[in-house]
């Protein structure tokens, strides 16, 4: 590619979207996001902007990564024509086309590459105006008996759009190897480091990002844009809302770019989310995807609501889960065709204009879940929509493979759930609490799971505190949580099942337990028998040696509601917890529930106008500014 010259270069201002290769470091599993090629074919990557079509191919440039959100872009922005541009030198055809909401192709235009050795221009100018419900558009490439080389093709608006400086912020705890793997990334392609003026890192953890042996070559490549603030553990919020901080009293960026530690990135997705809100016709948030870090073809998820009526997030009406491009590509997936609209976008990653920023003001003190759902909440309250963006997508592992259900984030699920409620929700919620409470609580207390039941009541306790202790709360909470698990021994994890005497049950036995309730009156009679046998004496044996190893995946109350003891493997299968019923505790922990749930009832009108009249303290400029000096 060091002999391509283009006589015509487009602007980096009118770059909406650049067409992107795998990196050499990437595995081949990752192909089929940025190619869709038959079986038989396989295409030279020579550099991130550079691919060459073998002879007698045909190879497709309707991948996540490649294709171009059309829906997407005729909805959010002024853009209302794109023009395709690409070098090409070699022979063979390109051809353009788009799809319809429900995955329909159309053959929109075309051109034969003459063949030469010198390189050409190609453009293609494509209306947006048929997209307002769904619809992507890409381009194939086609070759007969001669290769096809193409080079820094992208998907360019008309005109120059105004140009606006990034912040990324970015908050790592103990991470040391992931954060600056991802400061690296950022730090490798000059045309992000274009728009990226200041790099915040809140560095929360005792293993120092500093003392990394390559973070003298992050610091190199990012030069003084990047800013290190070491400071106590104040949970993803506090430390995402230090960069938020910083970028506002600090800089005078136009946007901020809020990223986890924990991730792959893909770095031209730090351009794509500039380029959306550069060309919004209205301040809007720029959420990106979330592909799977262990499965890295599969989507997690097209878009995300917060269910009001419940206060449960979900997938948006129409999005797709879970989606494995190396087994469906985009053509072929009717389903990933139309537009999602979101209410939220998680805070791997997220862009803020700054005035979104300012006028909704800094994420409420909640350490850690639920802060990313809040705040899109509350600024489109403000007049702020949330989109989440196809094609701007980093690599994290989903929260469906991680032991937060149970582990100690449970306290900061339920209490920043009710918080949320309150401040949100248009519904009487106390019947739907109440009952959500009671249910997930005796779920619990059937599965033995007590420490998990001791810190979610602690939630529900602090949340009826009212908000005034929630900044207190922020940089103490977590060692007075982790104090509270050590106490049970469902806590306690060790590596293996091994570290364990053996099973007492034979694997028959095991097998009809783990069978589910086939309808609503047997799963009746088997809840009814559960809690009758966790009323009663457990075996004496069954403390000192399990009945059961339970997997994770069948760790459900119809099984351990039956049973005396079991150990039960971490979701992400790194470790295994010995649980064993306790009658005396059992009902202890009930009594809490019921009395706690019946207070929440009882205050929740109050609870409600409480926390929505702190809001305007809870997230200013100055209330934050107490902590971080503090």
């Amino acid at each position: 590619m060091n002999d391509l010259v283009s006589p015509n270069p487009a602007s980096a201002d009118r770059v909406l979207q650049r067409v992107i290769l795998p990196r050499d470091t990437d595995p081949l599993d990752v192909r089929p996001l940025y190619l869709d090629e038959p079986e038989h074919v396989h295409s030279h990557v020579s550099s991130r902007r550079a691919v060459t079509v073998p002879p007698s191919a045909r190879v497709s440039f309707a991948a996540y990564f490649n294709a171009f959100p059309a829906s997407y872009w005729k909805r959010w922005t002024r853009i209302d024509e794109v023009v395709l541009r690409m070098d090409v030198r070699g022979a063979g055809r390109i051809d353009v086309y788009r799809s319809k909401p429900n995955g329909d192709v159309v053959h929109l235009q075309g051109r034969a590459v003459p063949a030469g050795e010198d390189w050409q221009t190609l453009e293609f100018r494509i209306s947006l105006r048929p997209f307002e419900d769904g619809g992507w558009i890409w381009f194939d490439a086609f070759t007969d008996d001669t290769r096809l080389e193409i080079a820094e093709a992208a998907w360019l608006a008309t005109e120059d759009l105004t140009r606006q400086r990034v912040a990324i912020g970015t908050t790592t705890f103990n991470r040391p190897d992931d954060c600056v793997a991802t400061l690296l990334a950022l730090g490798e392609d000059p045309a992000v480091l274009a728009v990226v003026s200041r790099v915040y890192v809140a560095d929360q953890g005792d293993r120092k990002i500093s003392a990394h042996p390559r973070f003298a070559e992050a610091a190199a490549a990012l030069g003084d844009r990047l800013q290190v603030i070491e400071q106590d553990n104040l949970g993803g919020s506090g430390g995402f809302t230090r960069a938020l901080y910083e970028a506002l009293e600090h800089s005078d960026v136009e946007q901020i770019l809020l990223m986890d530690d924990d991730i792959v990135l893909e770095p031209d997705s730090v351009l794509r989310a500039n380029a959306f809100a550069r060309a919004a016709a209205a301040p809007v948030i720029v959420g990106g995807h979330m592909l799977n870090l262990q499965a890295k073809a599969r989507l997690h998820t097209t878009g995300e609501i917060v269910d009001l009526g419940s206060c449960l997030w979900r997938p948006a009406p129409d999005a797709v889960v879970d989606h494995d491009f190396g087994q469906s590509s985009l053509r072929t997936s009717p389903e990933l065709h139309k537009r999602i609209n979101s209410t939220y976008n998680g805070w791997w990653m997220c862009l803020f204009p700054r005035e979104v920023v300012q006028r909704t003001g800094l994420p409420l003190p909640l350490f850690i879940k639920w802060d990313d759902a809040e705040y899109s909440l509350r600024a489109l309250a403000a007049g702020f929509p949330t989109v989440s963006l196809p094609g701007a997508a980093v690599w994290h592992m989903p929260w469906t493979d991680k032991n937060d259900a149970t582990d100690w984030t449970a306290y900061f699920h339920l209490r920043n759930r009710l918080i949320m409620a309150a401040l949100h929700s248009p519904y009487d919620m106390r019947r739907t609490l109440l009952k959500q409470g009671l249910r997930m609580a005796l779920g619990r207390l059937l599965s033995m799971e007590y420490s998990t039941v001791a810190i979610e009541q602690k939630a529900v306790e602090d949340f009826l505190a009212g908000p005034d202790r929630l900044f207190d709360l922020l940089g103490t909470v977590l060692p007075e949580i982790q104090e509270i698990r050590r106490q049970y021994p469902d806590a306690r994890v060790l590596p293996s099942a091994q570290e364990f005497p053996a099973p007492t049950f034979d694997m028959v036995r095991t097998e009809a337990l783990l069978r589910p309730p086939g309808d609503p009156v047997r799963k009746s009679v088997r809840a009814a028998k559960a809690l009758l046998h966790n009323l009663g004496a457990p075996q004496p044996v069954a403390t000192e040696r399990p009945q059961v190893n339970v997997p994770a995946g069948n760790a459900l109350w119809y099984l351990l509601g039956n049973l005396d003891s079991a150990t039960v493997s971490n979701p992400d299968g790194s470790g295994v917890a010995f649980r064993k019923r306790d009658p005396e505790l059992f009902r202890e922990l009930a009594r809490r529930v019921v009395r706690n749930y019946r207070t929440l009832a009882r205050e929740w009108p109050n609870l409600v106008e409480t926390y929505r009249a702190a809001v305007p303290e809870l997230t200013s400029v100055e209330s934050w500014r107490k902590v971080f000096d503090s």
